[in-house]
């Protein structure tokens, strides 16, 4: 979607350029009847200059892009008015641009989700004072299957985990006869006092939302909006914060090892490849069952006590599951670069995430 735009408004910015070229007399420029004025020609020079500018900017996502497209689109309408004759369809052009500036616009707000996410965020990033290493002592009390996991996934040797930043990109669905939708998430995980604040994008039918989930204290909301202006979903309650409790212990399990050496967590060895693991936060009480392989890594997640829910009203217990695969090497440390994860209805199991880390970093201090 975004390459399409970005060549919609390429091309748009280009077709300025004939109204220079009448002006100057540097072309035959048959489709404009009417005579322009040098000034004129400057002026649509200078909006081809602007669009330009523009998909130089949205190119590497820099956030001031839409404000000189702004500009572009208003200084090309009145240009349009005063060609109307020759230049009337190049309003639907600009009217087709300014809905995703209107939403760039709604999102520079103090109030958008993105910048509720980087202010909750910056709240909570501080210097990293504890500096101490994960040792092989740290690790003893734990189950035989979680050592061998810590040990082959660099954890033993490096420093412990305050937080981590994460960069996703996959595809989820609402139901298991959805279409899947491409999605793209960043989230921060905080475990010195623990926080998970997860943001996401998307686009249904070219019409972009996003959501943002927030886990502080005892407390989860998960909101999600349609262009940055219809709120369609706006989850919180006693289960909501049980579920994002059962996803902050996942991400530690499958993002974080470092911080299973956590005393909140009591273990117990269920047989040689699977443990079930208890894990409290402020009050909400979980668990989960972990499945390894034979060389150490962590295959499968799964938990009760997590709730499906469409519209964050009401909610049903379900298991859930996120089978995890193809481990990569993320600043030496063994990471799963892919995982699902997977509803398990009574009327048969379906999966409605899919996600691939891109990036992840560790005891980060500044946003990013």
């Amino acid at each position: 979607m975004k390459v399409a735009f970005l060549f919609f408004m390429l091309i748009h910015g280009l077709i300025h350029l004939m109204g220079f070229a009448k002006a100057f007399q540097l072309a035959d420029v048959s489709q404009l009847t009417k005579p322009v004025s040098r000034p004129a020609g400057v002026l649509w020079l200078l909006a081809a200059v602007l669009f330009g500018a523009s998909f130089c900017l949205l190119l590497p996502n820099n956030d001031s892009w839409w404000i000189i497209a702004a500009i572009a689109i208003l200084l090309s309408q009145l240009l349009v008015i005063r060609s109307w004759a020759d230049a009337k369809y190049g309003s639907i052009a600009n009217v087709i641009l300014l809905l995703p500036i209107v939403v760039s616009f709604l999102n520079a707000l103090p109030s958008s989700f993105q910048n509720r996410y980087r202010t909750e965020v910056q709240y909570r990033l501080n210097p990293i004072t504890d500096n101490s290493i994960v040792r092989e002592e740290d690790i003893k009390r734990l189950p035989g299957p979680v050592q061998k996991y810590l040990r082959n996934a660099g954890a033993v040797g490096k420093p412990k985990v305050h937080n981590f930043r994460a960069v996703f990109h996959g595809g989820m669905k609402r139901t298991a006869t959805s279409d899947w939708m491409g999605i793209s998430s960043q989230q921060y995980d905080f475990f010195d006092d623990p926080a998970r604040l997860f943001y996401i994008k998307s686009t249904v039918f070219g019409i972009p939302f996003d959501g943002l989930h927030v886990y502080v204290g005892k407390n989860a909301t998960m909101q999600i909006k349609v262009a940055s202006t219809f709120q369609v979903v706006d989850a919180k309650g006693e289960k909501m914060n049980q579920g994002e409790t059962v996803t902050l212990f996942n991400d530690m399990c499958l993002l974080a090892p470092a911080t299973l050496i956590d005393s909140a967590i009591q273990w117990e060895t269920v047989d040689s490849l699977t443990v079930e693991a208890k894990f409290s936060n402020k009050g909400n009480n979980i668990s989960a069952l972990l499945s390894f392989n034979e060389k150490g890594e962590l295959t499968d997640f799964f938990s009760n006590d997590r709730y499906y829910s469409e519209d964050g009203k009401t909610y049903t217990s379900y298991p859930w599951s996120t089978p995890v695969r193809d481990y990569r090497d993320f600043s030496g440390r063994m990471i799963p670069a892919y995982g699902e994860a997977i509803w398990h209805a009574p009327d048969g199991e379906y999966s409605y995430a899919k996600f691939n880390i891109s990036e992840i970093e560790y005891n980060c201090e500044e946003f990013r």
